[in-house]
Order: C-alpha cells, then structure tokens, then sequence
C-alpha cells in the first residue's frame, strides 16, 4: 500500500511525462496529491495518452529534452524536487535498429546529464532511473533474470539500458554512496520492468497499440514474432513498485539504494499469440489478426523477471492479472472508440488498481494474523 501522507503536496520532478508510462505517473501522483513538474519532448504520438487524458491540466509542463544539460539542469533547480523519477527515454526497440545514435545519446547521455544536474542541484532527494527489463544480457533462459545479473543487450535499445545502469552504479558509487547518505543525502537507485500495457499506448511498432490501430481500421493485424514470450504486466504494476521504492528510499536510502526488478506472476509471462487471441476475443466486432512472414531485426524470443526481491523487500505484489489487464485495457480503447472522456476513465482504472491493493493488503493482513490457540481438549475422568 502506499502512503498517501508522504505524497501530500511533496515535491516530484518527472522527466519522460509525456509518454505512455509518463501521463499514468502523472496522472497517479496528482491523485495522491503531489506537486508534479515534468520534463519531457511533445508527446511521442498522435494520438497520445497526455493529450487524451489532458494530463497537462495536472502537472507544471516543461518542454525540454534530457539530452539539453543546461535545460534539464535549470528545470531541475527550479523545481527543488523531493523525489526525482527519470523516465525519459528511447523506447522502441526496432527505432533503435534505425537511429541508434539517438537511441545512445538520449537513454546514456540523458541518464548522465539527468544524474550530473542531481549532483550539481546539491539537495537531499530520492532519485528513481527507469531502465528496462531488457539490460540484462539476455541469455534467452527460462529462468527469470535477477537483479545481481550481468547487464548488456544485443541490439542498440536494450544495450542503450544496460549502458544506463552501469552509468547508475558509477554514479552511486562516486559521488552517492548509501555509505555517505548523511553527508550527500541523495537515494539513487533504479528500476527495471518490461512490457507495460494499459490503456492510451499508441507508440508504433509495440503490440497493443499496433493490434488497436489494426482492430479500429478494421483490418488483420500483422504480427511478427507470435512465440515470444514477455513478461505482460498492467501499467500500474511497475508504477506502483516505484512509488513504493522511493517511499522507502525516503525512510531508508542506504538500505534501498540497488537495482529493483517489477514484473507480472510467472503465469502471466506469456507469447505474443496468446495475448493477441485474448485480445481478438474481446474486441469482438471482426477483429482478427495474420502472420507477418517478412524479415525483421532480431529481437528476444523469452524474457523474465525474478521480482523476489521486492516482494520481500518492499511488500510489492502482482494484482492484477493478465486476463483482467486486457479486459482493462479494452475498455479503455473502446471508451476512445465511443467518444467518451478518457481523463475520467483512465481516473477510475486508477482507483479501481488503488482497491485492488487495498483488498490484496487486508487478506494479506488477515491471513498473516497469529491464529487463537485451539482450547485443549477435555479428557475423560479416570474411574475408580
């Protein structure tokens, strides 16, 4: 659960707001109350969950790109942020192939320049990196990876992330040392998750966006890898276990200041085919779905996750299933079909995740509360 009094009105500084993953944080932090200054290019699509969901209406907006030191240093200044959560980033795998020097100087040098304006702004603050399930070095095990594992990646993205976390380490190890906490007062630490989905995801060549885009023109969606296997989580999954992390990086930097993993229960890591199956079947309306045949860049067949660390550490859990997740999700796009308000929708899917906690937490409480001894049974009295 979170705590709702540490979010009132504290100070938190978001680069990559207006993205996917971005407009949900926002949206969840202005629900707690926080004050939300945000940093980031003009939505990455269109349409866009920011505009959609006029996230804008809740956030100090800043236009600005994280590879702008200068930029992102005076924003930063101005804002004097509590918790900084840096999100900003090149998302896209198959863009990477294209423009890998964008790919490189915005999810590497961003990530520098990000932690240097931390450094120079000279100020207590809990700092949370957002890289990617895909750092690892992926040796394509069934075994999920954990958080002691090598970082790498084969192709310019997710190697761009694993570049990123070493960039993280350095920087932790050189000037914000959990050993020195008192003296820097900076909590760094870094979060990994994959394939978030939810509803207001338009950015191309990602799954759930293309199958909609499809579903909407009323045509087959062409779908290139149908066996991978990912590690499908509701966007509010990963998110609620970075709120959690920079609570506690709050209370205790110097223990919490690592690399976390957030990803879905082992049975929800499933292949692309599945999810699309499930999707055809609750989109209705003809939807359907073909094989794309033609040569694409590689890309990983099987990625997972091993999140015992934070269910340990942090008391962060999966509560939402796959299956709900997609009902979730189609309700949204069809809320979007129909014309309706999507700020009030994506709103209530917030509050329904909040009760989904709130319930998972009392169950928890009370199957975890000691037991009353059984009374000893009476036995029967000697005769004679």
């Amino acid at each position: 659960m979170l705590n709702r009094s540490f979010w009132q009105n504290r100070k938190v500084f978001v680069t990559g707001h207006t993205g996917f993953k971005g407009s949900w944080l926002s949206l969840w932090l202005d629900a707690l109350g926080a004050d939300v200054t945000g940093y980031a290019l003009e939505p990455p699509s269109e349409p866009s969950l920011f505009e959609q969901a006029r996230v804008g209406e809740c956030v100090r907006s800043i236009r600005g790109d994280v590879r702008d030191y200068a930029h992102l240093k005076s924003a930063l200044a101005e804002c004097k942020p509590d918790v900084v959560i840096h999100m900003a980033a090149q998302s896209v795998v198959r863009y990477g192939y294209e423009e890998p020097v964008e790919t490189y100087a915005t999810n590497v040098m961003g990530t520098v320049h990000l932690l240097e304006a931390v450094r120079q702004l000279k100020r207590p603050c809990v700092v949370v990196n957002v890289t990617s399930d895909k750092c690892y070095e992926n040796q394509e095990w069934v075994w999920g990876y954990r958080e002691s594992d090598p970082m790498g990646g084969h192709d310019p993205y997710s190697n761009s992330k694993g570049c990123a976390e070493l960039v993280n380490s350095a920087y932790r190890d050189s000037y914000f040392s959990p050993d020195t906490l008192s003296k820097h007062g900076v909590a760094l630490a870094s979060v990994r998750a994959g394939n978030a989905i939810g509803g207001g995801d338009w950015t191309a060549n990602q799954l759930i966006p293309d199958l909609v885009r499809a579903f909407l023109g009323r045509r087959p969606c062409r779908i290139r890898s149908p066996s991978a296997i990912r590690p499908w989580q509701f966007v509010m999954m990963p998110l609620h276990g970075y709120l959690l992390l920079c609570e506690r990086l709050a209370e205790d930097g110097a223990r919490y200041a690592s690399g976390w993993n957030f990803g879905p229960l082992e049975t929800d890591a499933k292949p692309v085919s599945w999810i699309v199956d499930k999707l055809v079947t609750l989109w209705g309306e003809g939807a359907s779905w073909t094989l794309d045949a033609a040569a694409h860049p590689a890309e990983a067949q099987l990625l997972r996750l091993d999140t015992a660390k934070a269910r340990a550490a942090l008391d962060w859990h999966p509560v939402l299933q796959l299956d709900q997740s997609l009902a979730w999700i189609v309700e949204w796009y069809h809320a979007f079909q129909a014309g309706q308000d999507l700020q009030s929708l994506t709103r209530r899917q917030i509050e329904r995740y909040e009760y989904l906690l709130q319930d998972y937490a009392a169950q928890n409480a009370h199957a975890a509360r000691p037991k009353a001894a059984a009374p000893m049974p009476m036995l029967p009295m000697a005769e004679g």
